[in-house]
């Protein structure tokens, strides 16, 4: 199998894998730590008023999971990468030396 062909059949899998959970239980409620956070503080504090308010809030928990989601998988995809080009440096500087 081609390495394009293999990237594109992975590309498809992960999109899957990311959208899929949206479809499958649109009605669900992701509440993550932020939320659990907000009702201690109200309920140890209820006259606690917020520093500021966010610039823009998505319109659903599920989008708001999927964004963190993204975030993470950017990042962890900038590490790896540099990660495997600093490999490849190593082992092509290895032949070099042989």
């Amino acid at each position: 199998m081609k390495p394009i062909a293999k990237n594109a059949i992975l590309l498809v899998i992960v999109v899957v894998l990311s959208f899929g959970p949206l479809f499958i239980a649109h009605n669900a409620e992701f509440a993550g730590a932020d939320a659990q956070a907000s009702t201690a503080i109200s309920t140890l504090n209820p006259n606690y008023t917020p520093w500021f308010t966010p610039l823009w809030e998505p319109p659903s928990g599920e989008i708001e999971s999927f964004l963190f989601a993204l975030q993470a998988a950017i990042g962890s995809g900038f590490v790896f990468y540099f990660i495997g080009l600093s490999k490849g440096k190593y082992n092509a500087s290895k032949r070099e030396q042989t």
